[in-house]
């Protein structure tokens, strides 16, 4: 693997209504829009809004026999911007081409007599409000004639002079047979304003906050058109952190650590780890079959615990309803009500699920919901991280899901989880020309997802058995860097370059070094014979270890190395922690996260250090 270590985390991180469902048509309760084909036959087709539950609309549009003869079919068309589909549908045959929709009527409701009204509904997803409708061929808003086009799509807006409060738009002509009358300005589907030129500043916004912006053309006959693509815009100020209030800074917990690490809830507490986090993401839950599904049962919500390892001094009986981590961390929550906990789901070993999940990114993500939020634990969990490595790249497998598959299942588990909880994921750190960050639309996800965890480390590692040696979290290059592209800021650099707010990405640290053996050279890019031995898995050993069995002995990139008779170990310290934390406060991040828990120190160490930092002015 390229970016990050082929064996990377093995062993350490193993209502809709019925028929179509709801389109997103955040328009005014009823919308007009029809049009007669000739003065006898003439129709007309209304839009509204019947319901609106968060993760989707329920809409109708009804038909109106305004002509004198009798309609013996009829036919309703409209255009969506991309992003917005059609779901499900009842009383029409409903079908999509690319962004263009078409209803007609099913075999008992196409007789229509004059002044008679039919209608049908659908539901869908997406932001975007129909243009370009069409009623039998003409203009849904019966105002005008037949050949009378509609017009065409505005360019898609561009954002300039932006405040904390205010944003100014500019966007290329429409095209139209008759000619533009004016523009409707939308802001997350809604209308906003109608313009005559090509430029409008919306105020009155709110400082730090997301805002997505379509224009849509009107003629002279009042048509309007396909909406254009979307401007998404973040205003200045409120903070760059995406939770006000407080810098993130979150830890890794793995279910399987309560085996042979003899890693628990409990230590999370006695480390004094627990008063310097906000949030904790639990691994891993499996990703298989399309669904999201439990990783370890017995770790995650079986094991009983003795009084001694439990967070509050009291032991689990036989018969109570919820034991394992799960409980443990309900009771860490109550004793420590700041801190937030997600599941994370995939990881290096179970990331293979995902191409198939995302096939069907909203039953994905209702699997998920429905897991997460099962009334045994929902209390526990404050959201959702998925850690797919890597989405239209290779990691332990390739997938070939193409670069829009992330930005929809993160828009799905959005929909699904909704405004109150977390949605977060674990992404990768390759710069590279062409490489794992340049394959998918992180830049597309960003308006769904609360944060980025950017796994900036693993970027070299003794799977190059004879090297050279490197180190694995390389805050910036450095001379003889063996993969250009390969470090925490030329990665941060690309994603806020893609148009990911910096507010949403997080630094990580590893609290573990990888290491070579039969090395000579104690500065880095020396040969090597192989891996050296780690407690758990050659290559690779817990920072507690380290720091005594092979101290540093020189920085690089930010990073500190040891050399220690043939072994040679990068690895971070408190020191080295410290100063990426206020090198990420500087880039305006968000905060940071590490893998994991139990390679820090008893006393918490390079937790501290992420506090520490992050905390100084």
């Amino acid at each position: 693997m390229s970016t990050q270590a082929p064996t990377r985390r093995t062993g350490f991180r193993h209502r809709a209504a019925a028929g179509l469902t709801a389109l997103i048509l955040p328009l005014a309760a009823m919308v007009g829009l029809a049009a007669p084909a000739e003065a006898a036959t003439a129709a007309t087709a209304t839009y509204t809004k019947v319901s609106d539950w968060g993760s989707g609309f329920e809409g109708k549009w009804t038909v109106k026999n305004t002509g004198t003869t009798t309609l013996s079919s009829w036919t309703v068309e409209w255009d969506y911007p991309a992003g917005t589909t059609v779901t499900s549908a009842w009383d029409a045959t409903v079908t999509g081409s690319g962004t263009h929709w078409t209803a007609k009527n099913v075999g008992w409701n196409g007789t229509l007599a004059p002044g008679a009204t039919v209608s049908f509904g659908f539901n869908g997803s997406g932001t975007g409000a129909p243009g370009g409708c069409k009623v039998n061929g003409a203009s849904c808003d019966g105002s005008t004639q037949p050949g009378d086009s509609a017009p065409s799509a505005p360019g898609t807006p561009v954002a300039s002079d932006i405040t904390d409060t205010s944003v100014k738009l500019t966007w290329t002509a429409a095209t139209d047979d008759k000619g533009v009358k004016n523009y409707d300005v939308l802001r997350g589907g809604t209308k906003v304003a109608t313009v005559t030129g090509l430029t409008y500043t919306n105020t009155g916004l709110t400082a730090g906050t997301d805002y997505s912006y379509t224009v849509v053309a009107r003629d002279t006959a009042d048509q309007a058109g396909p909406a254009s693509g979307a401007a998404n815009v973040r205003t200045t100020g409120g903070g760059t952190n995406p939770n006000p209030g407080s810098t993130v800074k979150m830890g890794y917990f793995t279910n399987w650590g309560v085996y042979g690490r003899n890693y628990h809830v409990k230590n999370i507490v006695t480390s004094g780890s627990a008063s310097k986090i906000t949030h904790i993401n639990y691994a891993f839950g499996n990703v298989t079959g399309g669904k999201c599904t439990i990783g370890d049962a017995y770790a995650d919500h079986d094991k009983a615990y003795t009084a001694d390892q439990s967070v509050d001094g009291v032991a689990d009986t036989w018969d109570q309803p919820l034991r394992g981590n799960f409980n443990q961390l309900r009771k860490l929550k109550k004793a420590y009500p700041n801190i937030k906990v997600l599941w994370s789901f995939g990881g290096w070993t179970w990331s293979g699920g995902f191409g198939q999940a995302v096939q069907n990114p909203t039953a994905f993500a209702q699997s998920c919901y429905d897991l997460v939020e099962d009334p045994r634990w929902a209390d526990v969990f404050d959201g959702i991280d998925l850690d797919w490595e890597y989405p239209n790249a290779c990691g332990l497998s390739c997938d070939t899901s193409g670069p829009a598959a992330f930005k929809n299942m993160m828009q799905a588990m959005r929909a699904k989880f909704g405004a109150n909880n977390l949605v977060t994921a674990a992404v990768t750190a390759d710069a590279s020309a062409g490489g794992k960050i340049d394959a998918t639309d992180y830049a597309g996800a960003a308006p769904y997802m609360n944060w980025f965890n950017v796994m900036t480390y693993d970027f070299f590692g003794a799977w190059a058995a004879k090297g050279p040696t490197a180190p694995h979290s390389p805050l910036t290059s450095y001379a003889g860097i063996p993969q250009a592209g390969f470090n925490s800021a030329e990665a941060i650099a690309k994603f806020k370059a893609k148009g990911v707010p910096a507010g949403k990405l997080l630094l990580g640290i590893g609290f573990y070094g990888r290491g070579w053996t039969g090395v000579t050279q104690s500065a880095p890019g020396g040969t090597a014979t192989g891996p050296a031995a780690g407690t758990y898995e050659q290559g690779i050993e817990d920072y507690k270890v380290l720091k005594s069995s092979c101290p540093a002995t020189g920085t690089v990139a930010g990073t500190a190395y040891a050399h220690c008779g043939t072994n040679w170990w990068s690895y971070d310290t408190p020191a080295t922690v410290t100063s990426k934390m206020n090198w990420a406060k500087n880039q305006g991040l968000g905060g940071a996260f590490f893998w994991e828990f139990s390679g820090d120190t008893t006393g918490g160490e390079l937790v501290g250090a992420i506090d520490n930092g992050l905390n100084r002015s």
